[in-house]
């Protein structure tokens, strides 16, 4: 990657694969993180857009294979959210935002997904509750959206409102937002393709690094993996690189 020096690569490396490790473990395909990190190593813009989607249709594939193998996953809770986001997310994806305005919008959702990592949208599971269509529909396609423009899948937002709402479980919100990921990346990706834009070259040579990450998060998250320090350590990555993005 001409983007770093030969020190930096092997620390970008390393750090995406911790990222695509502790977002599949939770069922997400690791944008925000990816983004976070990307714009850490000061990549351009016009990289992490479509970079951040790339690797999150790898990573959450792989991460929904192991959650599905495990019969968390429900269609019924996936279809609503799914119905109305990908149109959303395809809209998204042809919008091209203000470099300015792209990276505020992307430091405020990073400083959500650094809370998150640090447990504080991180609700308890409640009794299930039965989904309210239009509502599920209404934030499906806010969510998606938002994926689209940003180049982001939308589960670190969909599942802590799954859970939130009691419509899932902590394993079921990872099922299905590894899939509402994987939809919404397709969608954005389309979008921005049919808006006459193409990937990167130096996209591509970071997917088998995230894949590694990814097969190992989605391994042990399926199961009963937890790594509190590990998050802990990452969200507070996260939250230094929404600050970088915020105040330049």
């Amino acid at each position: 990657m001409n983007l770093l020096s030969s020190e930096n690569i092997l620390l970008f490396s390393f750090a995406l694969i911790i990222i695509a490790f502790l977002y599949s473990s939770v069922g997400h395909g690791g944008a925000s993180g990816y983004l976070a990190l990307m714009s850490i190593f000061a990549f351009p813009v016009s990289i992490m857009k479509p970079s951040a989607l790339l690797l999150n249709l790898f990573v959450s594939s792989i991460s929904f294979l192991f959650y599905y193998r495990n019969n968390y996953f429900r269609p019924k809770l996936f279809y609503p959210f799914a119905i109305a986001s990908i149109p959303a997310a395809f809209i998204g994806g042809f919008i091209t935002l203000d470099n300015a305005i792209y990276k505020i919008i992307l430091g405020i959702i990073l400083v959500f997904a650094a809370l998150r990592l640090f447990g504080i949208f991180n609700f308890k599971e409640k009794e299930e509750v039965k989904i309210n269509l239009p509502l599920a529909l209404g934030i499906g396609f806010a969510i998606g959206l938002l994926s689209g423009m940003l180049g982001i899948g939308g589960g670190i937002i969909l599942s802590p409102i799954l859970l939130f709402l009691g419509w899932a479980s902590v394993k079921e919100s990872a099922a299905v937002s590894s899939l509402f990921i994987f939809v919404n990346s397709f969608a954005g990706m389309l979008g921005f393709f049919l808006a006459g834009k193409t990937i990167p070259v130096e996209s591509f040579y970071l997917v088998p690094i995230a894949v590694i990450g990814g097969m190992l998060g989605g391994f042990y998250g399926s199961g009963s993996f937890s790594n509190r320090t590990l998050k802990m350590v990452l969200g507070t990555v996260i939250l230094m690189a929404s600050v970088k993005l915020i105040f330049p």
